[in-house]
């Protein structure tokens, strides 16, 4: 999301964004309910949720896994390139939840998204890399000075947090090297066009990249990102008595599938390739490094996190800053992954 310093102006630079990306919303996977469910889900049965996803990374889990079959209300999925759309559809009130990493979800919180964090997801940080072309003369972090990195998907992503902590790492600043932003599909066709020789990226354009080539001279491990990001849910949403209990049903589905991936990686990886058009390579490397397990926003995390916030803002790309603790919702009770 880009950086703004009101919560007016976020509007304005978003909307074009939204308006465009409104139009992507998909319904998929909907569910009935199976006449079953009792308790709080069950008074749930008339609501619709909209859960928000990027590159259909939640909506391949849950179908792969099942995790919505029964669910005692319907579902519909919100699909975007990014994480800048999907808060701007939260905002208009077109996604009941959000899926995003820790820095776009912190840009997010900066420019007024009546957002809140209801459940943390956790990785180990490799999904998340600086990636050089395989002929070029940059072998480190420190040999980036002078360069220009290009970042994907805009300005506060999390490969750009990524970008600034290596470099502080290896004792440079962030103005020393030149910063360009593109959507990954555009910077994915420039770097295997040859047009770009350094990326930072995430994800499945990150596999792709090095399937194609590419070679990564860093990656978020040992720290260098935090390896939280966020499931998160509107504030009308968690306001709304009837969708509530839905929200909570639905997080802990959310958990319930990524262990399912955890314990079936190859069929994990199958519907990937399905869903995704991804290669085998790509969509085993996808497996391996995306969200592992969904854990409570618990103290731990908002520390963590708080970190990433205060170096962004350090380096004037996340303003205001935000305090994360404060943007926190625990009342959906997410339980501790096993």
């Amino acid at each position: 999301m880009t950086r703004v310093r009101t919560r007016t102006r976020t509007r304005t630079l978003v909307v074009a964004l939204a308006l465009s990306a409104l139009a992507l919303v998909t319904a998929g996977c909907g569910t009935e309910s199976d006449g079953t469910a009792s308790g709080p889900a069950a008074a749930a049965s008339d609501v619709t949720l909209t859960l928000g996803d990027q590159a259909k990374n939640l909506q391949t889990l849950a179908n792969a896994s099942g995790a919505f079959k029964g669910a005692p209300y319907q579902v519909k999925w919100a699909e975007f390139e990014g994480a800048a759309p999907l808060f701007q559809a939260a905002q208009a009130g077109a996604a009941d939840t959000t899926y995003a990493a820790d820095l776009p979800t912190l840009q997010a919180l900066s420019g007024g998204v009546p957002i809140k964090a209801v459940a943390a997801l956790r990785n180990d940080g490799t999904a998340v890399g600086i990636v050089v072309r395989k002929n070029s003369k940059i072998r480190t972090v420190a040999d980036l000075k002078g360069q220009t990195v290009v970042v994907s998907s805009a300005k506060g992503s999390i490969s750009e947090y990524l970008l600034a902590n290596a470099l502080q790492q290896a004792g440079l600043s962030y103005s020393d090297v030149k910063v360009k932003y593109l959507l990954p599909t555009d910077a994915q066709a420039a770097f295997g066009a040859g047009k770009i020789d350094t990326w930072a990226i995430f994800g499945v354009y990150k596999a792709v990249a090095t399937q194609q080539g590419g070679r990564e001279i860093v990656n978020g491990e040992d720290g260098l990102v935090s390896g939280y990001g966020f499931i998160g849910a509107s504030e009308k949403a968690l306001a709304d008595r009837a969708k509530k209990p839905a929200l909570a049903d639905a997080v802990k589905r959310l958990g319930t599938a990524l262990e399912w991936a955890r314990n079936h990686p190859d069929a994990y990886a199958a519907a990937i390739r399905k869903n995704n058009g991804a290669s085998a390579e790509v969509a085993k490397t996808i497996v391996n490094q995306s969200y592992g397990e969904l854990v409570p926003v618990t103290p731990e995390v908002t520390r963590a996190v708080q970190k990433v916030a205060d170096t962004m803002h350090g380096i004037k790309v996340l303003d205001p800053n935000v305090k994360v603790a404060d943007s926190v919702d625990t009342s959906l009770a997410v339980p501790a992954s096993p």
